[in-house]
């Protein structure tokens, strides 16, 4: 399974816009990558972005960005054995999903 994860544009690799350097922090430690921009196009510094596979496949907001840090945060804490309901997804429990019945 592929998982796309935020990642920040800190600088640009050509002057063409069509690789960027971008980072995000994982835990204590800072990853680093050169990432293709083809399908986005050149992007401003501080722009977050979803890169899967070095490929930047879209733009997302902040308050995306951090829905998705959290969504991998409970991944992880699954898979390490320490998940908590009440911590893990809390924008699902403000507003849980409404699911229509289709008529």
């Amino acid at each position: 399974m592929c998982l796309s994860v935020p990642m920040q544009v800190v600088a640009h690799d050509d002057p063409s816009g069509a690789v960027a350097i971008v980072e995000r922090r994982d835990g204590e430690m800072l990853r680093r990558e050169r990432v293709n921009m083809l399908l986005l196009g050149p992007q401003a510094i501080g722009t977050w972005v979803l890169v899967s596979l070095g490929l930047a496949r879209e733009i997302v907001s902040e308050d995306e960005r951090v829905l998705i840090e959290d969504a991998l945060a409970a991944v992880q804490a699954f898979q390490d054995g320490r998940y908590d309901a009440d911590r893990h997804f809390v924008d699902l429990q403000r507003a849980p999903p409404v699911v229509e019945n289709p008529s």
